[in-house]
């Protein structure tokens, strides 16, 4: 993979979930666009920026802010969390590569996934793309105290799985999700959903299907 990676091998992987290991992006963007609409306002790669990555309740916040409705969090948060729930059950499809990389990973380390969604919507997303029972550990946004970008998600699915972060490696697609790895100590794969931004995660591919990280990923095992 990298220099940074040469003769090193996690004791276990913590996948995210949105936009990682299912495709639900497009889910969030029509519920989001949906709610931005009913305030006739537009919504575009700036107002997707402001809540990519965020748990229910942030996103909720940072809509609230941006359309004036100061002190309506909780109001937009039940919106936004209906809204979603429904397009991700409906539509929502695993990424190009996502089973294929958590069974090569599974094969030579403990997986965990942390994901920013609250417990029934992460259950309906992962149920929808065939993940249910996969993972031995699965921590939702709900179920720790900080959200991301706080390391809380990453330390709980580390202390679940019992080893330390920095034997650990995250996969995650969004700023949010890397800060919160980050701050817990662990090492990062990016699969960045927005490509025109930067992202500084140690290692970063275009998709779960880089010859590369699956090459890498192979090794584990020898």
């Amino acid at each position: 993979m990298t220099a940074l990676f040469d003769g090193w091998r996690p004791e276990a992987v913590v996948f995210d979930c949105d936009g990682l290991l299912m495709d639900t992006e497009p889910c969030w963007t029509i519920a989001e666009t949906e709610i931005f609409a009913r305030r006739g306002l537009p919504f575009g790669p700036d107002q997707k920026a402001l809540v990519i990555g965020k748990s229910v309740q942030a996103a909720a916040l940072a809509m609230a802010e941006a359309f004036g409705e100061s002190g309506r969090g909780p109001q937009l948060e039940t919106e936004l969390l209906g809204l979603v729930t429904e397009v991700v059950s409906a539509k929502a499809e695993a990424m190009a590569g996502a089973h294929e990389i958590v069974a090569l990973a599974a094969a030579g380390a403990s997986i965990a996934v942390a994901s920013n969604s609250p417990r029934a919507l992460l259950d309906a997303a992962l149920d929808r793309g065939g993940f249910t029972g996969v993972f031995p550990v699965v921590v939702a946004a709900d179920e720790v105290q900080n959200p991301k970008p706080a390391p809380d998600m990453y330390l709980e699915a580390c202390r679940r799985l019992g080893v330390l972060p920095r034997d650990a490696l995250a996969f995650e697609d969004s700023m949010t999700g890397l800060r919160s790895a980050q701050a817990a100590g662990i090492r990062t794969v990016g699969v960045p959903t927005l490509t025109d931004r930067e992202f500084p995660a140690e290692v970063v591919v275009p998709s779960l299907r880089d010859q590369a990280l699956l090459d890498w990923i192979s090794g584990w095992t020898t």
